[in-house]
């Protein structure tokens, strides 16, 4: 079979097959839900699975330090660069079955129907499982193409704790996947990742594949108020220092920072953490997650620098101190033009409605793209929950993506 020959599709049934397999480990408090976080026993499970599956069509598997697995399919020219395919297999603790998860798994059957058809790329194509995409476990998300392209430094990582004090190094050995690959520094010669939209527009428009042209500028903190404690009953009013107090002052003006900017501009805080936490004493100390979302820099400057000017209001109303603990920052890359050019061309070409659009949520493929050319394609999800145990997806809208994304990767990988 030509490798440009549009008739080549994948098998929808036995990526569905797959993704029910995945969805049997880690579940979570409904039939449809997941709770499979990074570097726990689930994770591993998922893994393994993962790994067989990956022998089982041929690939080479290897580990990084940071955990990322890498499935390689040879190629018939191995002097040449990968063209790779990649997301996660993580979860939020309370999470669907296709967020990451549909992009890892349309990888692994681009390669089998590759397989199956008897076709050999020039360059070789690598499948990825980035490590803590989702960040629900250790703080902060993408955590894994971080490390890869050179945004954190990889003890930085291994070192980031949970909420019970376990490290990201010590998970790793503890499930067996701390790898002896090195981190980064492997040259690529493109990346590709499929996702579902996590949004309803292209499920309103009845499009089935979305063309990611770029993505949301965010900003992110988190942000520490200090107060003292003190007896919830006899002390003042003019004396008290709680730290509740302040964060909870700031998580109201973050919210309305949001509305301030709607409807392009979102602004969350979705995270606090309170000492002592107890009944009778108040607190001295909380910290917040904050994060602002705009499509434009500027918008997204200005939303960031109202909410250190709501931090400073809101720690004088209190009487405490707010201070930036860490900050983190993605959404501004854009992706290759000529990657997104031919996603939007095989779109055409297999007879695939398209619709460009910007993702606004965060991906690997934004960290990976400051290495090597990226681009993104989206497939419908039911009204655009994610993060939700309702997390849905019809398996007819899914197959149309993936198909796109088999072709680009052929043509690609055979140029």
């Amino acid at each position: 079979m030509a490798s440009g020959d549009r008739l080549l599709t994948i098998d929808g049934e036995r990526l569905w097959e797959t993704i029910i397999a995945s969805a049997r480990i880690g579940p979570g408090r409904t039939p449809t839900g997941l709770r499979r976080l990074a570097l726990t026993d689930a994770d591993r499970e998922m893994r393994d699975l993962f790994a067989a599956w990956c022998r089982e069509a041929g690939c080479i598997v290897t580990v990084d330090r940071a955990g990322n697995m890498f499935a390689r399919r040879l190629g018939t020219d191995e002097s040449m660069l990968p063209v790779v395919i990649g997301s996660h297999l993580d979860t939020q603790i309370a999470g669907g079955r296709f967020d990451g998860i549909l992009g890892v798994l349309a990888g692994l059957e681009v390669i089998r129907t590759l397989n199956d058809a008897g076709i050999r790329t020039k360059r070789p194509i690598e499948l990825v499982n980035w490590t803590n995409e989702e960040g629900a476990r250790f703080q902060p998300p993408m955590m894994g193409s971080a490390a890869f392209a050179g945004v954190r430094p990889l003890e930085w990582v291994l070192a980031r704790p949970d909420a019970a004090g376990c490290t990201v190094g010590e998970e790793l050995k503890r499930i067996g996947y701390a790898g002896t690959a090195p981190v980064g520094g492997r040259k690529l010669d493109a990346y590709f990742e499929l996702h579902i939209e996590q949004g309803p527009i292209l499920e309103a428009k009845g499009i089935r594949v979305g063309v990611v042209t770029g993505s949301y500028e965010v900003r992110g903190m988190n942000v520490v108020a200090r107060g003292e404690t003190a007896h919830s009953g006899p002390t003042p009013m003019a004396q008290r220092r709680n730290a509740l107090v302040g964060a909870s002052m700031l998580i109201v003006a973050v919210n309305e920072i949001g509305w301030a900017y709607a409807p392009e501009g979102k602004s969350t805080s979705s995270r606090i953490e309170v000492w002592p936490n107890l009944v009778g004493i108040l607190p001295d100390y909380a910290q917040v997650t904050v994060d602002v979302r705009h499509p434009e820099a500027t918008q997204g400057e200005r939303m960031l620098a109202d909410v250190r000017r709501a931090m400073r209001e809101c720690a004088d109303r209190a009487q405490v101190e707010m201070e930036e603990l860490e900050s983190w920052q993605f959404g501004s890359e854009r992706f290759d033009p000529e990657l997104v050019g031919l996603v939007r061309s095989t779109a055409e070409r297999l007879g695939v409605p398209s619709l460009d659009l910007p993702s606004q949520a965060g991906h690997d493929a934004y960290y990976v793209s400051r290495v090597a050319p990226t681009a993104m394609i989206f497939t419908p999800c039911e009204r655009g929950i994610s993060h939700n145990e309702a997390e849905n997806i019809l398996p007819e809208e899914a197959v149309p993506g993936v198909n796109v994304l088999l072709h680009s990767v052929l043509a690609r990988a055979n140029r």
